[in-house]
């Protein structure tokens, strides 16, 4: 997978609500993909401003509104966005038509109901959105550490699967994350990662602990006892050992931590004492069917 530079933003629907630009996204009949930025919402002074994050401190009513902004730009309702109550762990909730009358404790969504939308909620961890086009099954996941090393990212996979999608069929978006260059973490971390973060299958490809396909997952850091982790990297590489295709496996290469002006990043915002910090949202949704015309159309649930 080719690194290249951050691609551009642009807007999307009313009110000015930010969104990656589309072509970053793969285009797959009957999906939409979507992340979006911290710009174009109503919260004001230090959250600036498209908070979709429900327990970080901000105004609940100006979250609601967030989130209202963000269907609507969608071409949907409030009401369609399926997001579990994160705990950083494994657990996949399978979402239906109907609301949830509590978010569930999980980090993984997964449906194949049109026009609902699984989506995760990050500022700084990693959200990887799935497809499957042709059994139309979606998903998405909250990768942080924790949870990539645990196993989010296969759970919600297999999950996936029992609703009818195939392992090989399916793409995988990784979206905005904190990167290497920014993510510094200590001996102890590191020596973590390699005793216990690699499958059996992928053992054979780690001739020096930490040297997998075409990345290094951890770099010298300038200071002693200190190294730089690839996150997005590590996503990768379990979704290939997951059983995505290479040719699967998306990247919008959009770093949290450095993208000031665009998206919240946790390390960042905790490294200058500002508090909480706000939450962007990573979601995909299955388009429905238009009959008349032969074609998927922008969902609004009923």
């Amino acid at each position: 997978m080719n690194r290249i530079d951050s691609p551009p933003l642009s807007h999307e629907g009313e009110g000015g609500t930010l969104f990656l630009h589309s072509e970053t996204l793969p285009q797959l009949p009957g999906v939409r993909f979507f992340f979006t930025t911290r710009r174009g919402g109503e919260s004001s002074e230090g959250w600036r401003s498209l908070i979709l994050g429900a327990a970080v401190g901000d105004d609940p009513r100006r979250v609601r509104a967030n989130r209202a902004r963000v269907t609507e730009a969608l071409g949907l309702v409030p009401e369609a966005l399926r997001l579990p109550r994160q705990v950083h762990g494994r657990l996949t909730a399978v979402a239906g038509e109907e609301p949830w009358p509590l978010p569930p404790e999980a980090d993984a969504v997964a449906t194949d109901r049109p026009g609902v939308v699984a989506g995760v909620l990050t500022a700084d961890c990693c959200p990887v959105l799935f497809a499957d086009p042709e059994a139309r099954v979606v998903g998405a996941a909250h990768a942080g550490w924790r949870g990539a090393l645990d196993g989010v990212l296969e759970s919600c996979l297999e999950t996936m699967e029992g609703l009818g999608a195939r392992r090989e069929r399916i793409h995988g978006v990784i979206g905005p994350t904190i990167r290497q260059k920014a993510y510094q973490v200590d001996d102890e971390f590191m020596v973590r990662f390699l005793l216990t973060g690699f499958p059996a299958s992928m053992k054979n490809e780690l001739p020096n602990g930490a040297e997998t396909g075409n990345f290094t997952l951890f770099a010298p850091d300038e200071r002693q006892g200190r190294w730089r982790f690839d996150l997005p990297g590590y996503v990768h590489v379990r979704l290939r050992h997951a059983g995505l295709g290479e040719s699967f496996i998306h990247d919008t290469h959009q770093c949290t931590h450095d993208l000031e002006q665009d998206f919240f990043s946790h390390r960042r915002s905790t490294s200058r004492g500002e508090g909480p910090c706000g939450r962007q949202m990573g979601g995909v949704f299955l388009l429905r069917a238009d009959p008349a015309a032969g074609r998927a159309v922008g969902p609004r649930l009923e």
